[in-house]
């Protein structure tokens, strides 16, 4: 299955571990990683360089938010109407199914995901959800609507948006789509295996995230935020470090709106996935 918008990767400092992009070679799903000048020779050395964009700019200081909107301009110069934009951390995606998430090895879940939400005309931004918030003891439907999407998204290029701030941009985006109006989906049936922030090296983690007796940046991640929206958004201490807590109950009336004349198939579409055994393991 093709992907219908194209895909592409925010990356700095991680030319040896680029584990996004090596996700995706395996699951044979093209992309365009996006990089830095100073560190082309590094990247180009373990990707084809066709798969490489060079930002016009470097160390800038303000985390991912330039290059995160030069993709947007560049998918929108290319004629495409919604564009994926992916960290570059994420070690494998996989399919939800009876509750325990099996790994992907080709496009289809990317597929699946765009087809749903094209049937809709007022999904801003869509993705899919981390291993770590569904766990095999929990019930969870396929997706949830209107919470914020991070990480792995994609977005509609006619939003009146852009991505802005130091911190939590992911967050800050969400809550101003919604407050405008629209609503997000982030996809419980399929989901991404993403580091955690702030354990690997590269990216924004020393130049936003870094931790000594003066700094903290867990925490003026969370001010940020409430700063940025302190009608709904709170700071407190939770698994013993600062956290944003955002209240997402006012964005309930932000209903899904099927397109004019869009009739949804009754016959399952497995989007070309099938479940096999590699090695042991069961794997669509």
């Amino acid at each position: 299955m093709k992907t219908r918008y194209p895909i592409y990767i925010i990356s700095k400092g991680r030319s040896e571990s680029r584990q996004t992009s090596n996700t995706l070679e395996r699951m044979n799903i093209p992309y365009k990683i996006v990089i830095e000048p100073q560190e082309f020779v590094d990247y180009a050395a373990v990707i084809d360089q066709r798969k490489i964009l060079v930002l016009p700019f470097s160390n800038l200081g303000q985390g991912g938010i330039p290059a995160r909107n030069w993709v947007w301009e560049h998918s929108v110069s290319e004629g495409h109407e919604k564009h994926w934009i992916l960290d570059d951390n994420i070690r494998q995606f996989a399919r939800l199914n009876k509750n325990k998430p099996i790994q992907l090895l080709s496009s289809s879940g990317f597929a699946a995901m765009e087809e749903f939400v094209d049937r809709y005309s007022n999904v801003a931004m869509s993705g899919p959800q981390d291993f770590g918030f569904a766990n095999a003891s929990s019930q969870r439907n396929p997706f949830s609507v209107n919470t914020r999407i991070y990480s792995c998204i994609l977005i509609r290029n006619d939003l009146p948006f852009r991505w802005r701030g130091r911190y939590n941009e992911d967050t800050d985006l969400s809550l101003r789509c919604l407050k405008a109006g629209w609503c997000t989906i982030l996809f419980y049936a399929f989901l991404m295996d993403k580091k955690t922030t702030m354990k690997m090296k590269g990216g924004n983690t020393d130049e936003l995230y870094k931790q000594n007796a003066d700094f903290d940046g867990r925490l003026e991640m969370a001010k940020s935020l409430q700063r940025q929206h302190p009608d709904i958004t709170k700071i407190v201490n939770k698994w013993g470090r600062w956290q944003h807590s955002v209240d997402y109950r006012g964005f309930k009336n932000n209903k899904l709106i099927l397109k004019p004349n869009y009739c949804i198939s009754k016959e399952l579409n497995e989007h070309g996935m099938k479940l096999v055994s590699i090695r042991g393991n069961t794997r669509p």
